[in-house]
């Protein structure tokens, strides 16, 4: 039987794993990859491949099918120090622990369960040392000044509560949350050192039609992560390519947060959980941490 074009790009990025030789932690470039898209690996997979490439982060979203972090094995009291080290020893961080907390709800039962999740995150990233929670905006449904409202409050309430656990709350650009002036408004009101945002760069791009530059010249004092992707236009749609063979300006994306002193990680968001038909996250991740090493160096002049 043929081999097919997927079959042939797994073979090879297996092959370049075994090849690999880890780079040591200090000599890594900021770039991390969200479990999003290894939905089906383990724990141990996911370290040994991040390591093998030279990812410095991972971005925990989901495990092993479940979203529900806290309630995995690998999370409780008993085996979160285990876990902590496991991570270290592959030279690694976790860069942000990642929630499905919806702060536009209004409904008083929902509301408080979406918040008590964030916090159930935010205990979970103490624990872990990880910077970051993510929540969303995420919907307007109903009149806006009253959705952000409601936004603007669980920030401060999240904020507040993470505060002491050195953990911030950052709001992802998703959802009906993708302009600028939207996330601006959100994160002024908020008016918090542990409130701040995640740039899903792509949605911006993609669905507010924002140029990377002007995204960066109106919100980069909150960014503290990202994610990044490339896609191309299909119907009404977008659909995610490999980086750089897509319309995103992914590059340009990194050198506008070059420009303003970013620390934080570049971090690539494949949606394979949500997507299955994506290429393979060997394939995929392989592929970034090639072509993003690549932007890193060649815009520090190295």
């Amino acid at each position: 039987m043929p081999t097919t074009r997927r079959e042939f790009l797994a073979g090879v990025a297996a092959a370049s794993l075994a090849a690999a030789v880890p780079l040591p932690a200090a000599e890594r470039l900021p770039i991390a990859f969200s479990t999003l898209g290894c939905p089906a690996w383990e724990l141990d997979k996911i370290l040994d491949f991040a390591e093998q490439h030279g990812f410095a982060a991972i971005e925990l979203r989901g495990l092993m099918g479940t979203m529900d972090l806290p309630s995995r094995p690998e999370f409780a009291p008993t085996e979160i120090d285990a876990t902590k080290k496991k991570v270290g020893a592959h030279g690694l961080k976790v860069a942000c622990v990642s929630s499905s907390a919806e702060l536009h709800e209004a409904d008083p039962q929902k509301r408080e369960k979406t918040l008590g999740d964030a916090r159930n995150f935010i205990d979970l990233a103490s624990a872990l040392n990880a910077p970051y929670v993510r929540v969303f905006g995420n919907k307007i449904e109903g009149p806006k000044d009253e959705v952000l409202t409601r936004v603007v409050s669980g920030m401060k309430e999240l904020a507040a509560y993470s505060r002491p656990k050195n953990v911030t709350v950052i709001v992802e650009s998703h959802g009906d949350f993708t302009d600028s002036a939207t996330l601006k408004e959100i994160l002024t009101r908020a008016d918090s050192p542990n409130a701040a945002l995640l740039w899903d760069a792509h949605h911006t791009f993609a669905t507010s039609h924002e140029q990377p530059e002007d995204t960066v010249q109106a919100l980069g004092k909150w960014i503290r992560h990202t994610h990044l992707k490339d896609s191309v236009p299909k119907g009404a749609d977008r659909q995610y390519v490999l980086t750089g063979q897509g319309d995103v300006p992914v590059k340009r994306q990194i050198q506008a947060l070059q420009k303003i002193g970013y620390k934080g990680y570049f971090c690539f968001e494949w949606e394979k959980a949500w997507h299955p038909e994506l290429l393979e996250p060997e394939v995929a991740f392989a592929d970034y941490a090639r072509g993003v090493s690549g932007y890193l160096r060649s815009s520090s002049g190295d």
